[in-house]
C-alpha cells in the first residue's frame, strides 16, 4: 500500500505513568504521553537541520532554530567560511522603525528572504509588504522589485515554479498548463495563451495526472533543456472502470467518480507517447502502441516530480525513455526521433518478479554526447549500476558490484566520467545506514565520501561541487557538514544540541536487530520503552507495523526525537517495537522478493519471531498481551494478523487497510503479487479469515479515502457480521485516507483502545490532543 505517515502529534512532561492492573489512567497520564509527541519534542531540539537556500557562486543561507528562537547563517562555501548572515539585532531596530511594530532580534517576522548578488542588501516579506533592507546602515524601505524568495534555479520540472498547476520552461518564458483536456502554455511575460494540442476530451486528455490512487490538475511533462519542446503523453482512460465515493451531509450526498482500475480489469489506463512543438504547436506521436500507465520507480508516472522515465538530449534532437509492462516484468529502453517519433528499441531487462529502478530516485540516465546509458538492475541480486552502448544495446561493463547497493545516483559527472550515489549495505552496525560514494564510468576508482558512521542525507549543491551531509543514528542527533566532491570537509555547519530535550526527560530508541522467521536472515528494528521503565515488571508490547513491500515500519534510520506515537504509547505503560521485516527493499534482491506473489504475509511471521527473541532478551515483555497496530498497509497487516494468528495477537487497531486487493487500485497488486490470473488474490484477502478473530479488534476508515477506497474495510464488517464476531469501528464521514484534521481524534482512540483492551485499565475519558506550533515559528 501506499505508504501514509499520520500526523505525529505532543509532548508536556510530567510524572512518570502509573499503569497498574485494575487502576484508571488519568488525563496526566495522557498528557505526559502527549509531551513525547512531536509538536512537543521539536521545540527542545536547537541546532537540528540545514535547509540551504542556493545562492550564485556556491553561497547558500540557512535557518537554523534556537533555544532563544532562530539565527541566519550565510555559507561561502568557495571561500570556505561560516557567518550570521546579517546582525538581527540591527535588522530588528530597523525593521521595526520601518513599520511601527516592534520586533525581536531572535523571532523576526520572516523564514525566507532573497541576498542581493554583493551581499549588501536583503529583501523579504513582513507585515504584508516586500521590504528591501542595506545592510551597511541597516535601512529598511518598502520594496516592489520581484523576487524569488527561494533563492533556488529554474528547473525543468517543478510545479511550485509556475503560477498555479503551471510547468514553467528552463528558461522561464513559457508555462505549461491544462485547460479543457488540452495543453496549452502562458507567455509569462505577456500573459498570452496559446493552444498546443487541440484533440484531448474527457477521459482521453493530454498531460493529465491521475494514477487511481493519486490525482492533481497539474500537468505531467518534461520540457527539453532548450524550451521549445514538451515530452507528455495523451492518457487513455476510455473504457477504464470508476471508483466511487459519496459524501456525507445534510441533503442529497455529492457522488464523487473517477477512473480507478483495479487488478484483472481487461482495460487499464494506457499513455500514448507524444512530443509538441512549443513555438508553431504541433504534435509528434512517438511510433509505438500504448504503453500501461507503469513507470520503474513506484505505482505513478510522476513520483519523481516530474514525467518519470524520460530523458531528453541537448539540443531536444532525441528523447530516451523507458517502458514499463503492465506487470512491471518488463522494461524497454527506447530512444525517439523528435522531429519524426520514429522509436528505436536499445536494448531491454525482464526479471521474474517485478523490476525497479531505485529507492527514491530513478536511476538510469541517457548520456546522448557519448552514446551512452547508464542502467540499474539487480541481476546479481544487489542494486548495482551497469554501462551500456546506446547504440548496439550492449553492456559495456558493470560499474558497481559487491553485496551492498546503490540507491539514489546523484550526479552524472560526464566530463570526468564520474557518478556520485547514496549506496546502502556497507557498513556492519546497520545495513539500512547510506553513504554518498563515487566511481568512475568503468568501475574505477571508488570511495566512501562520507565515512562517519551512520545514515547520510546529502543535498547536492547546484553547481553540484559542493554537498551538505547530515549524519546520525536513530540514537543519535545529527552533525551536519559541508564538503566538497572529493569528500574533503569545507566547514562545519551544526552540531545538534538535544540538551533541552533529555533535560525534559526524553530519551532514545533502542535499536536491534534479531533473525527473521528463517531464523538466519538478521532484520533490524526500534524499540520504545517507558522512560520510567521498571524492569521486574511485565509490559504488554504493541507492534507498529507497516509491511510494505515498497518500505517497512520504521521508515527513516535518520535521528527523529519522535516517531508517531510509539514513544507516547510506550509512556502510557507499554512496550512498543518497529520491525522491518523481509520482503523490503534497501537489501538483496532475494531478500526483497521472498514473499512475491503473496503480499497477506505481510512480514508477519517476521514479526512475531522478532518479538519472542526481544522478550527472550528482556524479561519485561509479556508475549501473553500482545498487541498490533498499522495504517494503509498496515492496516491490512493488523487485520491479517488478528485473524492469521489469533493465539499470539490479543488487540488489533486496523486503520485504512487495503484489506482485499482485488478492491486496490491495479499497479499495487499487480506489481507486488502479479496478474490476477497467476495469482490468487482470493486466498490473500482479509475477510476470507475474518470468522477466526479471537481477540479484540478495531477498524477504522475515511469514507472519501480516494486512495484505498472504504469497501476494503467494509468487506471486513460483513465478514465479521456473518461470523457473529465482535469488533470495533470508527467511521471518518467526509475524511481522505489520512483522516485529515481527525487524525488526532483517531491517535486518542487508539491510545484509549489498548489501555483499556491490553493494558486492562480505564482510560480518562474523552481526552483532547493539543497540538501547537514551534514557538521559535512565531513573530514576537
Amino acid at each position: 500500500m501506499n505508504k501514509f505517515f499520520i500526523t505525529a502529534i505532543p509532548m508536556v512532561f510530567a510524572l512518570a505513568v502509573n499503569a497498574q492492573q485494575g487502576t484508571s489512567l488519568t488525563a496526566k497520564d495522557y498528557e505526559h504521553a502527549e509531551s513525547f509527541l512531536n509538536y512537543n519534542t521539536e521545540p527542545l531540539i536547537d541546532y537540528g537541520s540545514v535547509r540551504p537556500n542556493w545562492l550564485p557562486g556556491d553561497k547558500f543561507w540557512y535557518r537554523t532554530l534556537t533555544a532563544q528562537g532562530s539565527e541566519f547563517i550565510l555559507v561561502d562555501a568557495v571561500k570556505k567560511t561560516r557567518a550570521a548572515a546579517f546582525d538581527q539585532q540591527k535588522l530588528a531596530v530597523a525593521l521595526s522603525t520601518a513599520t511601527g511594530n516592534k520586533y525581536d532580534a531572535n523571532h523576526l517576522p520572516f523564514e525566507t528572504f532573497s541576498l542581493s548578488a554583493d551581499d549588501k542588501a536583503i529583501v523579504f516579506k513582513a507585515a504584508g509588504k516586500q521590504w528591501k533592507c542595506d545592510l551597511a546602515s541597516y535601512q529598511c524601505a518598502e520594496d516592489a522589485t520581484p523576487v524569488n524568495e527561494s533563492g533556488g534555479e529554474a528547473t525543468m520540472g517543478r510545479r511550485e515554479r509556475g503560477k498555479g498547476n503551471e510547468i514553467l520552461s528552463p528558461d522561464g518564458a513559457k508555462a505549461a498548463f491544462i485547460k479543457d483536456y488540452n495543453l496549452w502554455v502562458r507567455d509569462v511575460k505577456t500573459g498570452k495563451q496559446t493552444q498546443l494540442t487541440t484533440d484531448g476530451v474527457k477521459d482521453f486528455g493530454y498531460a493529465t495526472d491521475n494514477a487511481g490512487w493519486k490525482t492533481t490538475d497539474a500537468p505531467i511533462l518534461l520540457w527539453s533543456p532548450d524550451s521549445k519542446k514538451i515530452a507528455t503523453f495523451q492518457q487513455d482512460e476510455r473504457g477504464v472502470s470508476d471508483m466511487y465515493l459519496v459524501s456525507t451531509n445534510v441533503g442529497k450526498p455529492v457522488l464523487k467518480a473517477w477512473k480507478y482500475p483495479l487488478p484483472g480489469d481487461t482495460t487499464i489506463t494506457t499513455i500514448q507517447r507524444v512530443i509538441i512543438n512549443v513555438d508553431e504547436p504541433k504534435v509528434i506521436r512517438l511510433q509505438i502502441p500504448a504503453d500501461p500507465h507503469r513507470a520503474t520507480l513506484s505505482d505513478d508516472i510522476a513520483s519523481s516530480g516530474t514525467f518519470d522515465d524520460v530523458n531528453w538530449n541537448e539540443d531536444g534532437s532525441k528523447l530516451a525513455f523507458v517502458s514499463t509492462s503492465r506487470d512491471h516484468k518488463q522494461e524497454k529502453v527506447r530512444i525517439a526521433d523528435a522531429a519524426t517519433g520514429v522509436v528505436r528499441e536499445v536494448f531491454e531487462e525482464t526479471v521474474p518478479t517485478q523490476y525497479e529502478s531505485g529507492w527514491g530516485s530513478i536511476n538510469w540516465r541517457y548520456l546522448a554526447k557519448t552514446n551512452e546509458i547508464i542502467w540499474f538492475s539487480e541481476r546479481d541480486n544487489f542494486g548495482h549500476l551497469y554501462l551500456y552502448d546506446a547504440l548496439t544495446g550492449k553492456i559495456k561493463n558493470q560499474i558497481t558490484k559487491g553485496d551492498w547497493l546503490v540507491t539514489r545516483l546523484l550526479k552524472v559527472d560526464e566530463k570526468n566520467r564520474m557518478l556520485y550515489f547514496i549506496a546502502d549495505g556497507r557498513q556492519a552496525e546497520n545495513p539500512y545506514f547510506g553513504q554518498l560514494c563515487k566511481i568512475g564510468f568503468d568501475g574505477k576508482h571508488f570511495a566512501v565520501l562520507t565515512p562517519e558512521a551512520g545514515n547520510h542525507n546529502i543535498t547536492l549543491s547546484p553547481s553540484g561541487n559542493y554537498f551538505i551531509d547530515s549524519y546520525s543514528k536513530p540514537d543519535v542527533a545529527p552533525v551536519i557538514v559541508l564538503r566538497n566532491t572529493d569528500g574533503k570537509l569545507v566547514t562545519d555547519l551544526e552540531k545538534t544540541d538535544i540538551s533541552r530535550l533529555i533535560a525534559a526527560g526524553w530519551k532514545p530508541v533502542t535499536p536491534f536487530s534479531v533473525k527473521a522467521n528463517d531464523g538466519k536472515t538478521d532484520i533490524y528494528g526500534l524499540m520504545f520503552t517507558p522512560t520510567h521503565l521498571d524492569p521486574n515488571k511485565k509490559y504488554p508490547i504493541i507492534d507498529y507495523i507497516y509491511p510494505g513491500p515498497q518500505g517497512g515500519s520504521v521508515g527513516s534510520w535518520s535521528f527523529a526525537a519522535s516517531r508517531g506515537d510509539n514513544q507516547a504509547l510506550a509512556e502510557l505503560g507499554f512496550i512498543v517495537v518497529a520491525i522491518e521485516g523481509t520482503s523490503n527493499p534497501l537489501r538483496s534482491k532475494s531478500f526483497h522478493d521472498m514473499s512475491y506473489g503473496n503480499m497477506a504475509e505481510n512480514t508477519l511471521p517476521d514479526q512475531i519471531a522478532g518479538i519472542r527473541q526481544l522478550a527472550a532478551k528482556y524479561a519485561y515483555i509479556d508475549t501473553t498481551r500482545v498487541g498490533i497496530w498499522g495504517h494503509s498497509g498496515g492496516g491490512f497487516a493488523t487485520a491479517a494478523a488478528m485473524f492469521r494468528f489469533p493465539d499470539f495477537f490479543k488487540v488489533g487497531i486496523s486503520e485504512s487497510g487495503n484489506h482485499d486487493n482485488r478492491n486496490y487500485e491495479d499497479d499495487w497488486g499487480e506489481r507486488y503479487d502479479g496478474l490476477a490470473a497467476n495469482s490468487n488474490y482470493e486466498a490473500q484477502a482479509n475477510e476470507n479469515y475474518a470468522k477466526n478473530l479471537k481477540g479484540k479488534l478495531m477498524l477504522a476508515h475515511g469514507m472519501m479515502d480516494n486512495n484505498v477506497p472504504p469497501e476494503n474495510t467494509l468487506l471486513v464488517v460483513q465478514a465479521l457480521e456473518k461470523a457473529n464476531k465482535d469488533y470495533d469501528l470508527v467511521i471518518f464521514p467526509n475524511s481522505p485516507h489520512g483522516y485529515g484534521p481527525f487524525s488526532s481524534y483517531m491517535m486518542r482512540r487508539r491510545w484509549d483502545y489498548f489501555v483499556k483492551n491490553l493494558l486492562g485499565v480505564d482510560p480518562p475519558k474523552e481526552y483532547l490532543l493539543k497540538s501547537k506550533p514551534d514557538p521559535r515559528n512565531v513573530a514576537k
